[in-house]
């Protein structure tokens, strides 16, 4: 169905020439409204109603609330929203707004793909802990509502209240989500109903456990989990502070039922480059995940969907692969980097800038910049992501090379710091000197003055579409913005470089070649060889761990020639000859210091005959000791066969004549 746009000047604040944008956009746009809202709803039902065949988007967010309401009323899917006015429409800026407009509308035109989810059951069982006075208050309330399970944490009594149940214990261990958290319980002490007079505790017990699908806390201490706001169904509150006690309450009242829980990464466990026989190699995203959904599962990783809150960060710092965002997944996300830039160099704007920001902070800052301040300049275009930490160094490059002059990633409050950090110093070594930076704001004021106070610099001269995993699109990136270049500097732990061998120490085990999870070090069948290719080198280094020589070095750097492509040799040998066939065997070297330290030495190669055998090849070898006295293949002249004639002589000569007695 083809798309139409529903343009609304918003009481004539912002100006948008219609005419120009359906040009450049290539979609029909209705006549200019004013109050498409309030006094105009009328053209609103009809555009949604989409009475002359067109997809209707119309060009409001801020009250997308009565767009919905009117499509509901009228029994039909809401309509899409775009949001000119605030990322647009209104600025003090004096450059014209079409290229902007224009990218924004192409952008919006993307087609979607839905998201990957799983669904999670709520039954309702709650464990609210903390102490007496706090604690038993919210059961209360709850006891109503859900099936709850007060864990006591102090000395109290047990309460005569028999609405719910009350225990005390002290919590070992906790793990996972909503519908399925599961915790050990130490010192388990129940509530014996029996008898007169004051309920009292049964007798501690420890090594219990217990299932629940929400959990309160109101202890006010150590949270049970890590990145506890991520966490879903872990309310905490502090117990002090009514408000968020009754806010906690309030949320938990609400987690019952069927919920769909999104997958938020995809893992590809043969890329994974975490182990190779018990040595440990890459461990970026153990140590970047803020929820400890993901673990080490043998020679990879694995990641626990029910508690992975998608902050993305593991997949900006993964050098193989193996784990991907998919909601959007990082092919859709090149893509509208790409269709930002060509659509804005087409109706004419020649050096956009990228201002990525979050849903929520991001988006409200825009909002309040617009509207009581001096809002966006024209040339930065805004990207909303789902996941912030998930742009990585690869997203930034792709960006600068699809035409952007600059970069700025608009951190929020909740942003994990750890990823944007450390890629943001890999992303500026292989940029070419484009400017990349990570703006730490908090008041749209300063946002507005950051970007109106930077002059926008030159863009790729020539954008190139980078293409690929991640790994590719950064090495084309990085080769287009960095030309006549062959070899970039990266930063320590850097997912890109080279493996430098000391060919005095190496002995060419190749023991490297064997573990090497990403296929980047090579042996040759024909020759003594340790072979290298450069570009599918991850850094990860288990070869330099499990060298028995110290031989290996890791050198971080992004070589951006024709040459990271091939295999180059990193060591070799002349190979060693076999002294009965000539047949070519191990190398020379090696085979030498072998004869010196066993030949008349070693019990088996005592005499020159055996010690000959270490200069054989493996067939001659076998021959040989086929001729020696004590061959070990040699087991003397093989047993006849007994027969029954051999029993019955022996039965015979056994048996007594009876003529003798």
């Amino acid at each position: 169905m083809p798309k139409r746009l529903i343009l609304c000047d918003c009481s004539g604040s912002q100006e948008i020439d219609a005419a120009a944008l359906s040009r450049t956009s290539g979609l029909v746009c209705s006549r200019m409204h004013s109050a498409l809202c309030t006094a105009e709803t009328g053209s609103a039902t009809k555009a949604i109603a989409a009475a002359d065949g067109d997809e209707p988007i119309i060009c409001c967010t801020q009250e997308r609330r009565v767009f919905d309401e009117i499509a509901a009323d009228l029994g039909v899917e809401p309509p899409a929203c775009l949001d000119l006015r605030d990322r647009a429409g209104w600025t003090d800026d004096q450059a014209p707004t079409l290229p902007k407009m224009s990218a924004l509308v192409a952008e919006a035109t993307l087609p979607a793909r839905p998201d990957k989810s799983v669904d999670v059951t709520s039954e309702g069982l709650c464990l609210v802990i903390g102490e007496a006075e706090a604690a038993l208050s919210a059961a209360e309330r709850l006891a109503p509502m859900l099936a709850v399970t007060v864990l006591l944490t102090d000395d109290s009594a047990p309460p005569d209240n028999r609405d719910f149940d009350t225990i005390s214990a002290r919590i070992t261990t906790a793990q996972g989500a909503l519908g399925g958290f599961h915790l050990r319980l130490d010192e388990l002490r129940q509530v014996n109903p029996g008898g007169r007079g004051a309920l009292e505790w049964t007798a501690p017990r420890s090594g219990a456990e217990t299932t629940c699908d929400v959990i309160i806390d109101l202890t006010g201490g150590t949270p049970l989990f890590p990145a506890p706001e991520k966490r879903e169904g872990y309310l905490r509150a502090d117990p002090g502070s009514l408000p968020a006690v009754a806010d906690a309450i309030l949320a938990a009242s609400q987690l019952t039922g069927t919920f769909e829980k999104p997958l938020y990464v995809a893992v590809e466990p043969l890329l994974c480059a975490h182990s190779r026989a018990e040595q440990t190699g890459c461990t970026k995203c153990l140590d970047i995940c803020p929820t400890g959904a993901i673990t080490p599962a043998g020679e990879h990783v694995s990641v626990d969907p029910m508690v992975c809150a998608g902050c993305g960060a593991c997949a900006a710092r993964c050098p193989s692969g193996a784990i991907t965002y998919d909601a959007p997944p990082p092919d859709m996300i090149l893509r509208r980097i790409q269709t930002l830039a060509s659509a804005y160099r087409r109706a004419g704007g020649e050096a956009p800038r990228l201002l990525v920001h979050d849903a929520d902070f991001g988006a409200e800052m825009i909002r309040l910049a617009a509207r009581h301040g001096r809002g966006l300049p024209a040339d930065v275009i805004p990207l909303e992501m789902s996941a912030l930490a998930s742009f990585g160094h690869a997203e930034i490059l792709a960006a600068l090379a699809s035409g952007f002059a600059e970069v700025s990633v608009l951190l929020s409050p909740s942003t994990e710091r750890d990823a944007p950090d450390a890629e943001l110093p890999l992303a500026q070594a292989m940029a070419g000197g484009h400017p990349i930076r990570l703006l730490d704001l908090a008041d749209p004021d300063m946002l507005c003055d950051a970007l109106y106070n930077t002059e926008a610099p030159a863009p790729l001269a020539e954008p190139v579409l980078p293409m690929g995993s991640r790994r590719q699109v950064a090495r084309l990136a990085a080769r287009a913005l960095n030309p006549g270049a062959e070899s970039l500097p990266l930063p320590e732990g850097a997912p890109y470089g080279a493996i430098l061998v000391n060919q005095d120490a190496c002995t060419l085990c190749l023991s490297c070649v064997s573990l090497c999870p990403s296929g980047a070090l090579l042996d040759n069948e024909d020759l003594p060889q340790l072979r290298f290719q450069e570009d599918a080198c991850l850094q990860c280094g288990i070869c330099a761990t499990i060298c028995p020589e110290k031989a290996i070095t890791l050198e971080p750097r992004m070589n951006v020639t024709e040459a990271a492509l091939g295999q180059v040799v990193l060591n070799e040998e002349e190979p060693f000859a076999c002294i009965e066939c000539g047949a070519l065997f191990g190398s020379k070297s090696t085979i030498e210091k072998i004869t010196e330290k066993l030949a008349g030495k070693h019990s088996m190669f005592g005499t020159p005959d055996a010690a000959r055998t270490i200069q054989m090849c493996e067939n001659c070898r076998i021959n040989a000791q086929f001729g020696t006295a004590d061959s070990p293949f040699s087991s003397g002249e093989r047993r006849r066969p007994r027969t029954t004639e051999d029993y019955l002589s022996n039965r015979k000569v056994q048996t007594p004549n009876r003529k003798d007695h």
